[in-house]
């Protein structure tokens, strides 16, 4: 089901929000930069911390940060709406939820706004142009015809008509405030779409579906499932890590000429999955550095151990086994760091470019199996399709959670706590994810 669809649904519940107004003709320019495997280096990333307030990166043709980490935020007392808890709860539990902020109580101080490298204000323009990725969208709600208040006959069996509707209405809360952040900071950023801000989008041409892998936010089960509506395997359970990973059974969206690109983007349903930023940064620690994986101990592991580590072992020098968490967080922190940024734990803006390409869906991990079902749904996908939620690389450890996270983030100083909350401040903005600790500014 294409992009076209989804928006004829969300109507029924209340009105999309505006496209973002542009106020220059919109420039389309593919690069040829590969993108890299899911075992190599960002090469691109690695210079993008040339100063302690991480300005953007940018070359001369390329923007590869759309919107830039923001260097120490403070956000004044908001008033929260979701109920105590746990950040990230049982896949399995229904009623999950993520903790999600009380959009209409953002507000950035003074402070912060000057720490920000904002764009000028926003001219409003009906006649604007839109960015490549949302004029599609935007066609379709001058061209519907009516709109469905009726939940499909196919996810009837799934979902109730109050559950439908909650489900799109936090879509729409979502999107509306990706729109609201984008215009707020990013309101003039080049519309010059690369090869490199596409790099991490898959396609599965049959239900129209284009997929921003976002690693340790379900993206090995998404990419099975994606396998699946393909055609390419029975089912996900059928399919293992390294076929998923490195069989080269998904297209990828900028192996396709520029026509082809921005074909799929302007029809296509646009999906994001996100997981909370610092989970998702200890889930990456503990799958790369505390078990088995001789790329990444070699990589990674040697040069982080090599600069950190005050009087390393030669075993240590020579394998780069056994980095430990206060050492990663050092790494990660620091502008010069003797090995550049990988996937794993990148920022999910970084990879996935929301401002530049308008995501139809925004699921998030704290929530994936209803989420994803849901969206299954709304493609029209098979009823016994449905995202596998096994567990495939180191079974045996218990997945990361709040709990595990605040136990691994009391090895680290205050300070170093600060500043990675400060490096991945921009995907708790933009994703609508609450401080996920008490003393944090």
């Amino acid at each position: 089901m294409s992009s076209v669809r989804l928006t004829h649904i969300c109507q029924y519940t209340s009105h999309l929000s505006p496209r973002l107004p542009q106020n220059q003709s919109v420039r389309v320019k593919l690069g040829s930069t590969p993108r890299q495997s899911r075992e190599t280096l960002s090469t691109q990333e690695r210079e993008r911390g040339k100063s302690d307030n991480y300005q953007d990166h940018q070359t001369t043709e390329v923007i590869s940060s759309p919107i830039p980490p923001m260097q120490f935020p403070h956000f004044e007392k908001s008033k929260q709406t979701d109920a105590p808890g746990s950040r990230e709860q049982s896949r399995r539990t229904p009623t999950t939820v993520s903790r999600e902020q009380d959009m209409s109580s953002l507000h950035v101080s003074k402070r912060h706004r000057k720490l920000l490298k904002t764009s000028p204000p926003v001219h409003h323009n009906s006649k604007s142009d839109s960015s490549p990725s949302s004029s599609s969208s935007s066609s379709s709600l001058s061209t519907s015809l009516s709109s469905s208040s009726v939940v499909p006959s196919s996810a009837s069996g799934s979902f109730t008509p109050d559950k439908w509707k909650k489900l799109i209405s936090i879509q729409e809360a979502r999107r509306q405030l990706m729109k609201e952040m984008c215009a707020k900071y990013k309101s003039s950023i080049s519309k010059t779409i690369t090869g490199h801000h596409v790099r991490n989008l898959f396609v599965e041409d049959k239900y129209k579906l284009l997929y921003c892998q976002v690693p340790k936010a379900g993206c090995s089960n998404w990419k099975r499932t994606l396998m699946v509506l393909a055609g390419k395997a029975p089912n996900a359970q059928s399919i293992n890590h390294d076929t998923v990973h490195d069989g080269h059974h998904l297209k990828e969206l900028n192996s396709f000429d520029r026509k082809g690109i921005m074909h799929r983007l302007e029809t296509y349903t646009k999906v994001i999955f996100v997981r909370e930023p610092l989970e998702k940064m200890v889930s990456a620690y503990r799958d790369k550095f505390e078990n088995p994986n001789n790329y990444y101990h070699s990589l990674f592991g040697k040069p982080i151990i090599s600069k950190y580590r005050v009087n390393p072992s030669l075993e240590a020098l020579k394998t780069g086994n056994g980095v430990t968490f206060k050492e990663f967080v050092q790494y990660l922190l620091d502008v010069h760091r003797p090995v550049g940024m990988d996937i794993h734990w990148d920022q999910a803006n970084q990879l996935c470019n929301p401002c530049l390409i308008d995501y139809d869906f925004i699921g998030k991990f704290e929530n994936m199996e209803e989420e994803s079902n849901f969206l299954l749904r709304l493609i029209a996908a098979p009823p016994n399709v449905k995202l596998p939620n096994f567990k495939d690389r180191n079974p045996a450890d218990k997945r990361t959670s709040t709990q595990i996270t605040e136990k691994y983030f009391s090895q680290v100083s205050t300070l170093e706590r600060q500043r990675i909350y400060d490096f991945y401040y921009t995907d708790y903005l933009m994703f609508n994810y609450t401080k996920p600790f008490k003393d944090l500014y």
